[in-house]
């Protein structure tokens, strides 16, 4: 028999509904199967489908599952995000005043609250060389100039993507990618130093395809901007706070807010969420 259970459905790293990256949210989940949520996150068809249920860990506040259309996710940044304002917004109380902490399949993840815009702390990440044929295809498939690509190398924080750093912004708006080949290559965020006709407060332009996972391109992603952020300014490449902007070319205005803690060390990966449905949902 379904059970009604309350639903929300948000926008993730924007202001403006329809701007950012939609996230639907299933609150009270607990008794639901692993059939059950795959099969709504499928529904859904959204790039992530989340399910909010009673913390196994004392630490904890709330413990989140990330679905996509095709699996699991153990982390992700803006369902990270959309999560925990739908969470708060139900009357959630975290135990420690100013911060939430999140469980979900990479472990803890502790959320802050600067203002009314929520940041997460970035996962470690782990950086490995790209194979030089790999890394061929891939700049062939995305339709990048050879002469514009300044660096590139896998980057996984609990989401393993091919990161590139290209010199033109511009450019970087106007590709048009092979979605098909991608589709049996990787995952790639692609990363370009903000120009003026694109600037608009913000210092860096991101675009993230995840063909691999039936995503041509995501509008907003705040995993991929922290692994991004985490390589960029390790390599003196970013100061140690910067907004990127994200879905450009989408017609979307994502904006990620990027700062590390001068005294700690600690990345915190930012944006604001916009509400959109709230409801119930039958499951």
């Amino acid at each position: 028999m379904s059970t009604p259970r309350r639903f929300s459905q948000l926008d993730v790293f924007t202001t403006t509904p329809l701007k950012g990256n939609p996230l639907a949210v299933v609150h009270d989940a607990d008794g639901l199967s692993d059939a059950q949520m795959q099969a709504f996150a499928t529904w859904t068809n959204l790039s992530e489908t989340t399910f909010l249920l009673r913390p196994t860990d004392e630490r904890a506040d709330y413990r989140v599952r990330i679905f996509t259309p095709k699996g699991e996710f153990r982390f992700a940044g803006h369902p990270t995000l959309g999560s925990c304002h739908a969470w708060l917004a139900a009357g959630g109380t975290p135990r420690e005043a100013g911060q939430v902490v999140q469980q979900c399949g990479i472990g803890l993840v502790p959320v802050r609250r600067d203002g009314q815009r929520l940041a997460f702390a970035a996962p470690p990440l782990r950086r490995e060389p790209i194979d030089d044929e790999l890394l061929t295809q891939l700049v062939d498939a995305l339709g990048v100039r050879a002469s514009d690509l300044l660096a590139a190398c896998w980057l996984d924080n609990g989401i393993r993507w091919v990161g590139m750093r290209v010199a033109s912004a511009k450019r970087l708006r106007a590709l048009q990618p092979d979605h098909g080949r991608l589709k049996g290559l990787a995952k790639v965020g692609v990363v370009a130093e903000q120009d003026a006709e694109g600037a608009n407060g913000t210092q860096f332009e991101v675009r993230g395809f995840a063909a691999p996972n039936d995503v041509p391109e995501d509008p907003v992603t705040g995993s991929l901007n922290a692994s991004l952020a985490q390589w960029l300014i390790g390599e003196g490449v970013a100061p140690p706070e910067y907004v990127a902007a994200q879905g450009t070319a989408m017609g979307r205005a994502g904006r990620v807010h990027v700062m590390r803690e001068a005294d700690t060390g600690m990345l915190w990966i930012g944006g604001d969420v916009a509400a959109c449905i709230s409801g119930t949902v039958l499951l």
